[in-house]
């Protein structure tokens, strides 16, 4: 069961918690087991500070919270507030989502950079993803995450997300993509070329509001010319 802890203090110094939290993120790299943070400020009273963190589950808060790292910024943190801060522990029961949402945030999450985030917040653990490019459907969370990890090391890129159409548990994403060609990709050696693709990813949502099923539509035979590798069929 998604769990949500809630965090509140009051504090007049937003800019050093600022820095405090992208420091605990630098620190817990590969290690947190949070899927989604959000801090806001209360409009009425600046000063009252409002953080949602999303897990996984309860255990995996808990161990997020053993982590030293954890333990040592929230001294800290508590240090920069006015009073105690507040912490109120919940369990999802109801989520639903936005469709175009989760869609935008898939494409966002793909390109954000350092380790790619677990993505277990967007795809459900038993996702299909099907690629053109794949002979057979890629199974599996961490398979899926696998597939990702290889695309960005093979390139810098960026998805601009053109339209979003939904209807019932499908929505259907126009994309382009535009990279740089920086590690090898299919036998093909980094070449620095710059390349662009367009294409459509039609998803399908299961009950619990995560993808479950991915079918990926690209220029495939652009890419490899932008890359050099039909050079030797043209000529």
């Amino acid at each position: 069961m998604t769990f949500v802890q809630l965090i509140e203090c009051r504090t007049s110094r937003m800019d050093e918690m600022n820095r405090l939290m992208d420091d605990w993120v630098r620190q817990t790299k590969g290690k947190r087991t949070a899927t989604h943070a959000l801090v806001a400020t209360d409009r009425s009273d600046t000063s009252h500070v409002v953080e949602v963190v999303e897990f996984p589950s309860y255990e995996e808060a808990v161990r997020n919270s053993n982590l030293p790292e954890t333990d040592r910024i929230f001294r800290e943190m508590a240090a920069l507030c006015d009073e105690k801060p507040r912490f109120t522990d919940l369990d999802v029961v109801r989520d639903e989502r936005l469709v175009e949402g989760v869609v935008r945030g898939l494409f966002d999450a793909l390109c954000t950079p350092g380790e790619l985030p677990p993505l277990n917040d967007l795809l459900d653990e038993d996702i299909h993803s099907r690629d053109p490019m794949n002979p057979q459907d890629t199974i599996g969370l961490d398979n899926v995450r696998a597939e990702f990890r290889m695309w960005r090391g093979a390139f810098d890129f960026a998805f601009t997300v053109e339209d979003v159409l939904a209807q019932g548990d499908r929505a259907c994403a126009r994309w382009t993509w535009d990279a740089t060609h920086r590690g090898d990709f299919l036998g093909i050696a980094p070449t620095g070329r710059q390349v662009s693709m367009t294409g459509m990813t039609l998803c399908r949502f299961a009950g619990n509001g995560k993808i479950a099923e991915l079918w990926w539509q690209h220029d495939q035979l652009g890419l490899m010319q932008q890359l050099g590798a039909l050079d030797e069929l043209e000529q």
